[in-house]
This record gives structure tokens, sequence and C-alpha cells, in this order.
């Protein structure tokens, strides 16, 4: 029977075959550095195996890679909320919270008011004084009430009434003194007297016109710039005592409110966490390695486990510096761990479906 000596094959008889009757060969398997001879069967299928084992961990490593390019770029991430604290200017105590957590307003709903006494009292006391100023200016722009008017023609009457007489006393005595009946001092007293009564005439009929008259300019502008300082405290007032009763400025949902009616709330102390649509975002990290593929208003898919179908979103911010995560060393191995912050804007009607902290998958297009 046919056999082995070691390397050296055998016949039959056991007798040692010619080596020329068969063509041996060394093989050297260059990937695991042994050389074997081939002319042993025991040999040659080790090295079969060792080649198959090599070629399929080369087809393994391919395929990977293959995998690699082809794998989606998805990103996890998180919706975030910026939420508007809305709070009084003015200290007070909570009368009445309109809303209450998870409640969605719109715009220009009432949230909460202060009590608002002192506010009131200052607005009450602002109005009169603007009803003051205004008849006081009222009053400079007309002449005298008709009573005094009238007073002042009755005067003037009377003047009228003395002149007439002064004159004709005064003809008179010119004709007697003439006459040499009367004496020159006579004449005298005539003349003043008339002389008199023109004058008072004059006074009064300058009255009457006066009387007419509106004050003078320089009253009257005065007067004009305290009803203006009056309206503006007015409005003032106004304000103030607003500001006690607060409204929604945008529409979106409670987040919390901070206090019970009956606590005291300082002044600026938020009572109302608002969180509007358009202020929600989606916030990831894409590797460094990817970075250069995004940019701003770039649109990216959202999903979310009760999203239902993918949202789009809009790249509105790329952090400028790298971060890590988890924090490492930074050294050329580890490089694959620096990523970059990006934050996505969805549109609002979109928004209604995320929460703040809610896990997310972002694929870029």
């Amino acid at each position: 029977m046919r056999g082995w000596a070691g390397n050296k094959p055998l016949n039959r008889r056991g007798a040692e075959v010619p080596r020329k009757t068969m063509s041996c060969s060394v093989v050297q398997t260059a990937p695991l550095g042994v050389t074997e001879n081939c002319c042993n069967p025991l040999v040659s299928l080790r090295l079969c195996a060792s080649a198959v084992k090599y070629l399929g961990s080369i087809l393994a490593l391919a395929a990977l890679a293959g995998c690699a390019d082809q794998a989606p770029q998805a990103y996890q991430g998180y919706a975030e909320g910026e939420f508007v604290r809305i709070a009084a200017p003015y200290a007070g105590s909570l009368t009445s919270l309109a809303v209450q957590r998870g409640a969605e307003v719109k715009a220009g709903a009432p949230l909460f008011a202060l009590e608002q006494d002192n506010e009131k009292a200052g607005r009450d006391e602002a109005g009169q004084r603007l009803k003051q100023a205004e008849a006081q200016l009222e009053n400079l722009k007309k002449g005298k009430r008709p009573v005094e008017i009238d007073a002042v023609l009755a005067q003037r009457d009377q003047a009228r009434a003395a002149l007439k007489l002064s004159q004709a006393d005064m003809a008179r005595d010119q004709k007697l003194a003439a006459a040499g009946f009367i004496s020159s001092q006579k004449l005298d007293a005539s003349r003043a007297a008339l002389e008199r009564d023109q004058a008072r005439l004059k006074e009064l009929e300058a009255q009457l016109a006066t009387a007419k008259l509106a004050a003078r300019s320089d009253d009257i502008r005065a007067a004009e710039a305290a009803v203006e300082a009056a309206r503006a405290t007015l409005a003032k007032a106004d304000w103030a005592l607003a500001q006690k009763s607060v409204k929604a400025p945008l529409a979106g949902l409670v987040q919390d409110t901070l206090y019970v009616p009956g606590e005291w709330v300082p002044a600026g102390s938020p009572v109302v966490s608002l969180l509007p649509p358009q202020n929600l975002k989606v916030r990831f990290f894409v590797p460094e390695t990817r970075i250069t593929a995004l940019k701003l208003g770039q649109t990216v898919q959202v999903s979310c486990d009760a999203c239902g179908a993918p949202l789009a979103a809009t790249v509105s911010y790329i952090a400028p510096q790298a971060e890590y995560t988890p924090p490492v060393i930074y050294s050329q191995e580890t490089r694959n761990k620096l990523v970059f912050m990006v934050e996505a804007r969805p549109a609002p009607e979109a928004a209604v479906k995320l929460r703040p902290g809610q896990p997310l998958d972002v694929s870029l297009k």
C-alpha cells in the first residue's frame, strides 16, 4: 500500500518513489508568513484552509466598507424649547390666574392679574388733573363772563350820559362867561368836568374791548403745556394699571405656572412660562467628519416615536467650535468622537408635535 515517510512518498512495497516521478513545489503563504511543501497532502489542506480564511476576511471587510458607505446619515438628538417667562413690572398679590399648565392659549388671552387698588387711585387722580388743566386753558381762551361784560356796558352808558351833561354845561357857561354873568373860574370848572367825563368814557370803552378778548398768548401757551403734561401723566397711570392685568404676547403652550392666587409676586418675577411653537428647535450632534455636509438653511428630516411622518426642519445654527461626547482627551485615535452641535427649527405647525426633551432622530437629505 502506499504511504509517506516524512515528506517522501512510498509505493505499495514500501519503497521510496523516485522524485522524477512527481512534480513538487514550495508554496509561501505571504499573508500568513509560512513556507510549506505542497507535496504533503496534509500540508496542502492546511494551506487551502488558511487561504480560504484569509480571502473570507478580505471579503467581509469589503462588505462592511460597502455597508458603511451606504449607511443612512442619521443622528440622534432631542427637542429643546425657548420659553417665554411672563412677568409684571410691578409687585403685588396675585388675585387671579386664568390659565393652567398644559393649556393652549391664543395671543392676547388673559394670563393673570395682580391687585390694582393703588394703580386705580393713581389713574383717577391723573384723570382729574387733566380735566382741571383743560378747564383752565378754556377759561384763558375765552373773554370775561357775560355778566361782567354787561356791567362794563352799563358803566360805559353812564359815562356817555355824564359826558353829554358836561358838554351842555360847558356850552352854557361859555355863553354866560362871554356876557359877563359868570366868572372865569366857573368856566374852568365846567371845562375840567367835560375833559374828565371824556376820559372816563374812553376808559370804559377800553375795558369793554379787553373784557371781550382772551388771555395773553404767553398765558395760553403755558396752559397748553400744562394740559399736555397732564395727558402724559394719565397715559403713564393707564400703562401702570394695564401692567397689573397681563395677557399672552404670543400663542403657545402654558409650560408652567409659578405662583398660586393669594401669593405675593415680586416685581419682575415670572408667573407663567409660555412655549410658543416657533420657539421649539431640534438639537443634534454631527461628527466633525460630516460637518462640511451641513450648511445654514439646509432641510433635515426629524423623526420621533409619536410623530408619524417625518417632520421637515431647517438648519438655523451650526456651532463654530467642536466638543467631545463623551469627553475624552483629543488624539488622532479619538477624533471620531469630536462633534459639532447643530440646531434646526421646524415649521410652527409641525413643531406642535414635539415636546422639550423628546428624543429625536435627524436624517440629512
